[in-house]
């Protein structure tokens, strides 16, 4: 859609084709329908910014066409044509969802802005409307990486309560995509068009917190200067994503649990309560359930959050996801940092799926990140792999005491980023024993 296309629909074909010539001066693409029936047929096949139509059409009237066309095409604009003493039916289009109303015979210097302004609208609103796909594509589950059954079994319990508004908790070590996991819930379900706000319980303190969350009044507090929106009214009618829910204090805690129960909540420093509709999406990578019978966390907010819980695997439990995640990391990076790597070598994905994953995916895809960075290869190799990581072993490898030493060394030089001052320091010798 290029300035945008309208459509005029009226059963008088020489009005028609008056109103279309005088709107095609303005640069416009105009098509014509002379029925409800064909121009829904229009609308169906071409992305269309405005319909212009008259009140009385041979098969219906423009009244209820707005109605119709407002629930199948929300982002098209309506402007309804209507004669004098039919300004009844035009204020009733308006409450059906049309743009304005143009009375026959108005003169061109209020046609030409009014239809602007309604296909300015339009426009806005669908490319509105692309960039909420491209996001919703961004954060959908099919593009969760994974083939293995543990995290099979976790989408799939994802995508079940993605359509309630029930609260969720996502649970799993550090580094397992816990917040993709929660951009993901949010997308496929019906607040997708809404707000998604993130905040990490872990990163700030509870006075602090407690004023993100809420939000303040002026003068609350040295420093007040001016009144605060809290993420709660940020994510009105969407998402709010609690990451590391565990380490919120239990004065917030309550706090939090009087909105998950009467979705009303007070700012600090306000005596009346604000309303809220927001859905609750948690995580955390601690057992709540233990720490509630430490008295740690209050039960009554584990079991309000903990409807619904979702436990993502470690990246240990999913060995045969370590392939393709490589893969697309590598694939990833070689784009960011233009350089031309195809794959990662048999030897290199053998060291990986070697390696014990403290960090999970959040470690691996560092690993890669560091390796495309390093290497001069167009194949990543166990050469790039930071100090630590342990070659595959397979039937060719040599055993030879050279050999070792110098697969360490080269281990060393690859962990100072090839300072061979420092290499030779970390290995207590001397440089010119290093070059030998």
């Amino acid at each position: 859609m290029l300035k945008g296309n309208i459509l005029v629909i009226d059963d008088e074909e020489s009005l028609r084709k008056l109103l279309s010539r005088i709107i095609s001066l303005e640069g416009y693409k105009v098509s014509e329908a002379g029925s409800v029936k064909e121009g829904l047929r229009f609308l169906d096949q071409h992305e269309t910014a405005l319909v212009i139509s008259d009140v009385k059409l041979p098969d219906g009237n423009g009244v209820n066409l707005t109605q119709t066309i407002k629930s199948k095409f929300p982002e098209t604009e309506i402007i309804v044509l209507t004669a004098f003493g039919n300004i009844q039916d035009a204020v009733q289009a308006i409450k059906n969802g049309a743009y304005d109303y143009l009375v026959k015979g108005d003169d061109n210097n209020k046609i030409i802005p009014l239809i602007n302004k309604a296909v300015d609208k339009a426009l806005l609103q669908y490319k509105i409307k692309e960039l909420q796909q491209k996001l919703s594509g961004n954060y959908s589950f099919e593009n969760i990486i994974g083939d293995s059954d543990p995290i099979q079994k976790a989408i799939s319990e994802a995508k079940k309560v993605a359509v309630t508004d029930t609260s969720v908790l996502l649970t799993g070590e550090t580094g397992t995509g816990k917040e993709l996991f929660a951009h993901a819930i949010h997308h496929a379900g019906k607040r997708r068009s809404r707000p998604f706000v993130a905040i990490n319980c872990s990163a700030f303190s509870k006075e602090i917190l407690e004023s993100e969350l809420f939000g303040h009044k002026a003068g609350a507090f040295t420093g007040a200067i001016k009144d605060k929106k809290g993420l709660l009214e940020e994510a009105h009618e969407g998402t709010l994503f609690l990451d590391e829910i565990g380490e919120m204090s239990i004065e917030l805690q309550a706090k939090l649990l009087r909105v998950l129960e009467t979705q009303e909540f007070y700012k600090v420093g306000e005596t009346k309560p604000s309303k809220v509709d927001v859905r609750i999406i948690s995580a955390t990578n601690r057992d709540l359930e233990k720490e509630a019978e430490k008295e740690n966390f209050r039960k009554d907010l584990f079991y309000r959050i903990a409807s619904f819980q979702v436990r993502l695997p470690s990246l240990n439990e999913r060995q045969k996801d370590i392939r393709l995640l490589a893969e697309f990391f590598t694939r990833q990076f070689s784009l960011k940092l233009n350089k031309k790597m195809d794959k990662p070598g048999s030897d290199f994905i053998k060291a990986l799926e070697q390696h014990q994953w403290k960090g999970n995916i959040r470690e691996l895809r560092n690993v890669i990140e560091r390796a495309v960075i390093l290497s001069e290869e167009t194949e990543l190799t166990t050469r790039s792999l930071p100090f630590g990581f342990s070659d595959p072993v397979n039937s060719s490898a040599s055993y030879t005491l050279a050999d070792a030493e110098k697969k360490h060394i080269q281990k060393i030089l690859a962990h100072t980023n090839g300072n061979k001052t420092k290499t030779a320091d970390l290995l207590g010798i001397g440089l010119t024993t290093l070059y030998r």
